[in-house]
Parts: structure tokens; C-alpha cells; sequence
């Protein structure tokens, strides 16, 4: 294999942690099959495309097609699978992050009811996403298919996949349950890192 081949993002935690808000067989579809079937299909889709060497970060912003749509996917996953932590009682941020949701959207209960309605109403397959401008101005962003706010000259923060395979399996078509139960499973030291940074 090349130098410049990708892999799926080591999970920092186990495939049955986040259980009962994701279970163990969605966590082994989504991220054992959809994951890696996009990082295949990236991967395979490299040589000779003028990427060889680049950023997901890189090629996400620069590419289009095929290329885009897999580099998009596996950035979108890693950023989704990174941010998790096992079930328990759900948390809230603290810090920098929580007085700037307070300032851009009144209240953390105010940016979350926000955030699970821009969730259930992105028509077909996407993203939700809390972003950053470079000013550290918060917003939410509805993105289609594999869209990343990157492309918006923005910093991904946290995301929520409104997919139907990161739900199904676990909640059928109730994809407004889905997100109100994903708050529980949210690692917001991880969304204060990524918006300090």
C-alpha cells in the first residue's frame, strides 16, 4: 500500500459503549462497513487524481465527484466518532464553548432545541453541524450527503448523522428521537478541544 492511503479512525471506545443510544450492531455497521467502505473506495480513487499526499482536510475542500463524496465521509465519520463517550448522564459544556453558546443562541437548551430541529428537517441523507467561524462566532449548519462545513470556510465542531444507517437499526424511522438521545453520548471536553484550537 501507498503512503498516502487512509484508515478508519481507531474508536476510543468499545463498539458496545454507547449502547442503548447507539447500539453495538449499528456501531458495527457504521463505522466496520460504511466507514470503511469509504475509506476503500477513497483510497482506491488516489492514484492519479492529483491528491496523493493530501489532508482529508485538503481534499475535502478541493475536490468534487467521487473523491469528495468519500474524502467528505470519512472526515464527517471521524469527526462523529471521535466526539462520543460512553452512555451515562448527559453533560454540558463548559468554559469558552458554553459562554459562546449562551451569546450566539441564548442558552444551551435554546442552541440544542436548534440544533435537533435543523437535525429532523435536512431533507435525504446529511449532516448537522455546530461550526465555528474564525472569529469563534457559532453557528449551525444543515449539510447535504457529505458536506462539511470546512467548505464554508468554517470549523467543524460537533455533528450529528442523519444518514438512516446511523439510525435505523435502533430507532426506524424516529430520527427526532435519535438526536434528542445522542445528547446523552456527547463529550463536550472533546468540542471544547476542537473549538480551542
Amino acid at each position: 500500500m501507498s503512503s498516502y492511503t487512509f484508515s478508519p479512525v481507531a474508536l476510543p471506545y468499545g463498539q458496545d459503549a454507547l449502547a442503548p443510544v447507539i447500539s453495538a450492531e449499528t456501531v458495527a455497521f457504521h463505522y466496520g462497513k460504511h466507514l470503511q467502505a469509504y475509506v476503500n473506495n477513497l483510497n482506491a480513487a488516489l492514484p492519479g487524481s492529483g491528491f496523493e499526499g493530501k489532508t482529508l482536510e485538503e481534499i475535502v475542500c478541493q475536490s468534487e465527484g467521487g473523491i469528495f463524496n468519500n474524502a467528505g465521509q470519512i472526515l464527517n465519520h471521524t469527526l462523529y466518532f471521535t466526539q462520543f463517550k460512553p452512555a451515562g448522564a448527559p453533560g454540558a459544556p463548559t468554559g469558552a464553548l458554553a459562554e459562546a453558546i449562551v451569546r450566539d443562541f441564548g442558552s444551551f437548551e435554546d442552541f440544542k432545541a436548534e440544533f435537533q430541529k435543523k437535525g429532523a428537517s435536512l431533507f435525504g441523507s446529511g449532516w448537522v453541524w455546530l461550526a465555528s467561524d474564525p472569529d469563534g462566532k457559532l453557528v449551525i449548519t444543515q449539510e447535504a450527503n457529505a458536506g462539511n462545513p470546512l467548505q464554508r470556510g468554517l470549523k467543524p465542531l460537533l455533528t450529528f448523522d442523519v444518514w438512516e444507517h446511523a439510525y435505523y437499526l435502533d430507532y426506524q424511522n424516529r430520527r427526532p428521537d435519535h438526536l434528542a438521545a445522542l445528547w446523552q453520548i456527547v463529550d463536550w471536553d472533546v468540542i471544547s478541544s476542537r473549538y480551542g484550537k
